[in-house]
């Protein structure tokens, strides 16, 4: 219920500023809250389809007509989508020019990716670790895919198969880099940019995460047995009044040596 809430989150943000978009009957949440998780999954999936023109995916006909077909099918899929909303909101035409994004995600899927942001958001929630690097590790798998399309055939480029680009992308999300495969193309830099990235991201979530879970579990402990968590607080004030005891000590004989003018005992 948590994760739908929050996937729902913009739209309740957008409907509160647009308020002349609401549903009286409900059937636009209905709808959005169904199918957005499908959407944004979908933008991810096939991100590196969309991105990378179809006439670069080989030289032979059929790949690219294929290639051409899946575009053309992610863009009907956006285009109904938005079609059917304009439908149910109670503006239709007013629903399409508040929702600009939306509507540019038709001609162009890639901008759709914009909105699968709000699905990565909801994957940062504490608990959804194995998600999140389910999610990360699908962006790093377009991203090598999109460097072999454009690296393949590029001048002076090293990276000619996809297992040469699948272990470029796992060295560079990693932060190794070994340096022994390169992208050459602009597309193929602004790739790796994007998977750095990524690494970054993942190693912080991760190491949040599991400093959270300890500490986490140590509160949890405390909780469960409070009286080893006393015990154990005493013991260290006992020793510290017991540090303290022998400073004071140390310090009220070296007053007095001081005052006899005989020399202090070494402690």
């Amino acid at each position: 219920m948590r994760d739908k809430a929050l996937s729902n989150e913009t739209d309740q943000l957008d409907e509160r500023r647009h308020p002349e978009n609401e549903d009286p009957s409900g059937r636009l949440g209905v709808y959005l809250a169904r199918t957005r998780t499908p959407l944004d999954l979908l933008a991810l999936l096939t991100l590196w389809v969309v991105v990378v023109p179809y006439t670069d995916f080989g030289s032979a006909h059929h790949i690219s007509t294929i290639a051409l077909v899946v575009r053309i099918g992610v863009s009907v899929i956006y285009a109904i989508d938005m079609t059917v909303r304009a439908t149910l909101a109670k503006r239709h035409l007013f629903y399409l020019l508040t929702h600009p994004v939306g509507v540019l995600s038709v001609p162009l899927p890639p901008i759709r990716l914009i909105f699968s942001l709000r699905l990565l958001r909801s994957i940062f929630r504490r608990g959804n670790l194995w998600r999140f690097l389910l999610a990360a590790s699908v962006l790093v798998l377009n991203g090598a895919t999109i460097v072999y399309l454009f690296e393949r055939h590029a001048p002076g480029s090293n990276i000619h198969t996809l297992g040469e680009s699948l272990w470029w992308s796992v060295a560079t999300v990693t932060t190794v880099g070994y340096g022994d495969y390169v992208p050459v193309t602009p597309q193929g830099r602004v790739t790796a940019v994007f998977i750095m990235a990524i690494g970054i991201l993942t190693l912080a979530v991760v190491t949040a995460q599991v400093s959270s879970s300890f500490v986490e579990q140590a509160a949890r402990r405390r909780h469960e047995d409070p009286a080893a968590g006393r015990a154990t607080t005493e013991a260290r004030l006992a020793e510290l009044n017991n540090r303290l005891a022998r400073i004071e000590e140390l310090l009220t004989t070296g007053t007095r040596s001081l005052g006899s003018g005989e020399p202090a005992d070494d402690a």
